[in-house]
């Protein structure tokens, strides 16, 4: 009988509380609840860490030692599981040189594609290059060099790894010589090469010094022999070195197979590699294939350009004497005048000074530039202080040699016949999704290579398809994969899944829906439902209300979250959830409870305060040349597609200019003309999901400043006077009163071979952290351990009469965190969790209402009660006077905003627009806008033309002109430094009598010490 559900008996893993549960095989299972409720305890936790560690235990102990060991989950029985696999947040790779292309594995088959059916083409006159026989060939060789010795090299081996002794056997019973990674090396029996380094075996044919013959022409009849053998030994290549008049050896590869018969340009076979940026092969020489140059950027290294050169314009370097001697003798040579302002010179000279007169000429000054100069400093110094400091003034620019292309310039210049064009590798992959799959559709070949291609262009497509499939056209092949947000990366390795094509799997996934749009969302939900259908198990974290409605199956975890969670509250299809009054979950679906909670009359939003911040021409990535006007005083939310340059505008633009210029940061800000209105606040603030502390010693206390003031209170006790102690003794962080066994920790880790490291309590302070002298010292009865160890709010009562203390817990419970353990480690919180701290600190705060609060998808990860908490918060920090923008899908969020920016109308190349503008009410009027569209359905319109003006204003398009802000007050410059004058002369005593009744100084004795009345009397008396 077929197994047909995965039961779990007796899970207790973190808050689970002895959870049973049966999970339906070949279902789409959706396990949600309230944010800390256990769904990922138990999903990746429990199931999937348990499916991963019986793999692992497949393996012999030797391999498992390799591996990150998974401790067994705490659960009584798991039957039924299949091999699992997870798709998380955090898989993506952060190197520069992870592509969307190569995580995805298209930029393999488009390898392989160029290589086997490409056309190449020269990369100088860009004409066709076809093959090149031995006797074009020599005819080259002749024209380059009469009279000079020659050297005809077979290179046998090119960058490659192994021992290579049949062919090394081989030449040494030819009798060849051979040049070995760039050395000449006698073949001996028994020689060996290292078999894990890449190697180059080029045999040396023969040296040749080209003498005319009885006609006077070259006799040529050596070097015919000499090239036809070598490209007989070396399947096709010659390399041929050509020794000058200054004794250096010029080396050009000749091939039998392509060369260009105008400009001479040869290019060696195709292989995959020829079109790989991470091989030496493939990559573009200038930038080794990232693209881009990490070098001195001139508008960061010339602090002040209305300065002359020598007195104040440079940065780093003008405290170099030797830099500023050798800048006068380039400005002497060529006529330069440095004392006017580095503005104005002109480019040619600017760029002179910058990068250094041609290399011809630098020799007769010795100067090679100010940023040679730089790079050499930075290169030779040890001190990463120095090295941190000349980094501020470096940015990342493209590779001038590949305009950030990557390859090549040969490679770059291979095509593919697509549609009427030929596209390069490059101009493909550079292309969105979107129309890279169209592209892959229309190339089109003939004869033998319609054969050689038919497979690897239907990969190409079924794999750009399933991109496309899960709302990722916007992105494109050659996207850095650093730049990627957590739910595109989850989301692209969920369509690699689908192309994999595998069954009988259970698949893991945390949150897909994350940064996508309702518009795209139901082609997300039709690919899990793909891979559903394939015959895999998908267990699915989501909070995402559609994802629900189209699950098979749901488990709803609950009631609370933290200890007040852990038990599995309802489980059934979702009509079952809506049923159960005790789901929360299934009350919001059935909408028993309104999520909508603005503080006004009727829950409208607020009006507007008449006063905005205006980003001007916006221009960075895909933004069209955009002004936005930002309204303050109100709760802002700018929505639209995926990829439609939401963040782009508010993280990139707007938060960096306002970090620049009200905190002097030094992060460049995106492309645009202007930011106006940044007089209007005093503090702008990014509250993001990081965690709010790196280490398991940060916790609650530490983070909202809570804990200083609970160890000031303990060092106040009366035993703590007594004893001496002061408030560094109620830290667990340093040395005094902390349990010197685990120094702090409250557990020890205890390595096992071959299994995983075991964490337990510390058997000298049983996990208390400190020792037994200062959790002697109580207050109201509770250590100091003892409070660290309470719910916060539990502790709120015990700490009510410190002011300080008790405003930050309130606060804390006020937005739903009351759960959490003072002492609770940061590592444990989920990402809500810490944005909501991070909201509660700032609640906690004396308000100036003139802050601005950024927040960039703040719903990530939380329930409908969660985000209706979340709102509460929002409201509040907004009554307070602050204004707030967020970049959010989440419907409820943008039903709850004052003003709605809604960018698209599209992702990537089609968005980039302001599509609409008003209230949410206002926006669902607008027909164009797809936010707009789902709007509609709680307004209950039709969202049509017809409703796209109100009150005679239209809020489709971009935003009135009649907005004003107001002009920002310009800095005046800081004048130049003026020292004081230098006091001179010597000192003489004061002439002046005392005045009566004012103390005389007293006399001092010899010795210099002062003397004392009754010593004075008795010098008088003697």
């Amino acid at each position: 009988m077929a197994i047909t559900h995965i039961t779990v008996r007796g899970a207790r893993q973190h808050n689970l509380r002895n959870v049973n549960v049966s999970i339906p095989r070949n279902t789409l299972t959706v396990v949600t609840g309230l944010s800390g409720s256990g769904k990922s305890s138990l999903a990746f936790d429990t199931i999937y860490a348990e499916g991963q560690r019986r793999y692992v235990e497949t393996l012999s102990a030797y391999a498992r030692q390799f591996l990150d060991q998974m401790e067994r989950p705490d659960v009584d029985a798991i039957d039924g599981l299949s091999p699992a696999i997870s798709i998380e947040q955090k898989t993506t790779s952060r190197s520069p040189r992870s592509t969307v292309g190569t995580i995805t594995e298209i930029y393999d088959y488009l390898r392989l594609l160029y290589a086997s059916v490409g056309q190449p083409h020269c990369p100088n006159c860009h004409r066709p290059i076809s093959r090149q026989s031995a006797d074009q060939i020599v005819e080259r060789i002749v024209a380059l060099a009469p009279g000079e010795r020659i050297t005809i090299y077979a290179p046998i081996v090119r960058g490659r790894k192994g021992e290579f002794r049949e062919e090394l056997e081989s030449l040494d019973k030819q009798g060849f010589r051979a040049r070995i990674d760039g050395e000449v090396t006698e073949l001996t029996e028994g020689l060996r090469l290292e078999k894990r380094k890449n190697h180059t075996i080029e045999a040396i044919v023969d040296r040749i010094i080209l003498k005319p013959g009885p006609d006077g022409r070259p006799d040529t009849r050596r070097l015919e022999t000499s090239v036809t053998k070598a490209l007989q030994m070396a399947n096709g290549l010659v390399l041929i070195g050509i020794q000058g008049a200054d004794r250096q050896q010029d080396e050009t590869l000749y091939s039998s197979s392509m060369a260009c018969p105008d400009c001479g340009i040869n290019v060696p076979r195709l292989e995959p590699r020829s079109f790989s940026f991470n091989s030496t092969y493939g990559a573009c020489p200038e930038c080794h294939g990232l693209g881009s140059i990490y070098d001195f950027d001139p508008a960061k290294t010339i602090t002040d350009w209305s300065k002359p050169l020598l007195d104040g314009a440079m940065g780093p370097g003008s405290g170099s004497a030797y830099l500023l001697r050798l800048i006068k003798l380039a400005a002497e040579k060529y006529k330069i005048n440095i004392k006017v302002p580095f503005e104005q010179l002109t480019p040619e000279q600017q760029n002179l000074f910058l990068y250094g007169p041609p290399r011809t000429e630098a020799a007769r000054t010795g100067f090679h530039g100010i940023f040679a100069y730089l790079r050499s400093n930075l290169e030779e110094s040890k001190s990463e202080g120095y090295r941190e400091y000349m980094m501020q003034y470096m940015s990342a620019t493209p590779c001038p040699a590949c305009k950030g292309q990557r390859l090549r310039p040969e490679s770059l210049a291979v095509t593919i016949p697509v549609s009427e064009a030929s596209l390069s590798i490059a101009d493909f992959t550079g292309l969105s999704l979107e129309r890279s799959l169209k592209a892959a559709r229309t190339m089109h070949f003939a004869g033998r290579d319609r054969i050689i291609a038919d497979r690897l262009q239907r990969e190409i497509i079924e794999r750009l398809e399933f991109l496309n499939a899960v709302g990722l056209g916007y992105l494109s092949l050659a996207r850095s994969a650093a730049t990627l947000s957590g739910g595109e990366g989850q989301r692209i390795r969920l369509a690699t899944q689908i192309g994999s094509r595998l069954r009988g799997v259970l698949y893991v996934l945390d949150e897909p829906s994350i940064g996508l749009h309702q518009r795209d969302n139901q082609r997300l939900i039709a690919a899990l439902e793909n891979l559903r259908d394939l015959g895999n198990t998908v267990l699915v974290v989501e909070h995402d209300e559609d994802t629900i409605r189209k699950a098979d199956y749901v488990l709803d975890l609950g009631p609370g979250a933290g200890k007040n969670g852990g038990h599995l509250i309802a489980d059934g299809t979702p009509e079952q959830i809506m049923a159960n009054p005790a789901s929360v979950t299934g009350q919001y679906l059935a909408g028993k409870i309104d999520i909508v909670t603005r503080p006004t009359p009727e829950k409208a939003p607020r009006p507007l305060t008449g006063n905005w911040i205006t980003v001007e021409g916006a221009r960075s990535h895909n933004l069209r040349n955009l002004t936005v006007h930002f309204p303050l005083g109100v709760m802002t939310v700018v929505t639209g597609v995926s990829g439609s340059g939401k963040s782009t505008l508010v993280n990139d633009i707007l938060y960096r200019t306002l970090a620049r210029h009200l905190y002097g940061s030094r992060e460049e800000p995106g492309e645009h003309t202007a930011v106006r209105g940044i007089d209007q606040l005093d503090k702008v603030i990014q509250i993001d999901q990081s965690p709010i502390g790196r280490t398991p010693r940060s916790n609650p206390a530490t983070y909202t400043g809570v804990f200083t003031a609970m160890r000031d209170l303990f060092a106040m006790l009366p035993e703590s006077r007594e004893r001496g102690y002061k408030p560094g003794r109620f830290s667990f962080n340093v040395q005094g009163g902390r349990c010197e066994a685990c120094q702090g920790e409250g557990q020890r880790r205890i390595e096992m071979n071959f299994l995983p490291d075991v964490y337990v309590l510390c058997d000298v302070c049983n996990g208390r952290r400190y020792n037994q002298e200062t959790l002697a010292v109580r207050f109201n009865g509770y250590s100091i351990a003892d409070l660290l160890d309470l719910a916060i709010e539990d502790a709120l009562p015990i700490l009510k009469d410190i002011p300080s203390v008790n405003v930050r817990l309130q606060t804390l419970v006020d937005v739903g965190l009351g759960y959490i353990h003072l002492g609770q480690s940061a590592t444990t919180l989920s990402g809500g969790e810490a944005q909501r701290m991070k909201l509660a600190r700032e609640l906690s705060k004396r308000q100036t209402g003139r802050t601005l609060y950024l927040l960039d998808e703040p719903t990530t990860g939380l329930h409908f009660d969660d985000v209706r908490k979340l709102l509460e918060v929002l409201h509040r920090l907004t009554d307070l006077g602050n204004s707030i923008i967020i970049i959010e899908h989440n419907l409820d969020i943008i039903r709850n905003a004052d003003y709605v920016l809604d960018l698209g109308p599209e992702g990537g190349e089609g968005g980039g627009s302001i599509v609409a503008h008003g209230t949410p009410e206002q926006v669902a009027t607008v027909a164009g806008s797809y936010t707009g569209e789902f709007l509609a359905r709680y307004y209950q319109q039709n969202p049509t033309a017809a409703f796209a003006q109100r009150n005679g204003v239209s809020h489709a398009g971009p935003q009135m002109f009649s907005v004003t802000t107001p002009a920002d007050r310009k800095k005046d410059a800081s004048g130049k430094f003026v020292a004081p004058e230098k006091k001179t002369g010597v000192p003489v005593a004061s002439r002046r009598k005392p005045q009566e009744g004012q103390p005389t100084r007293e006399k001092k004795s010899a010795s210099g010490k002062a003397e004392s009345g009754k010593v004075k009397k008795a010098r008088k008396q003697a």
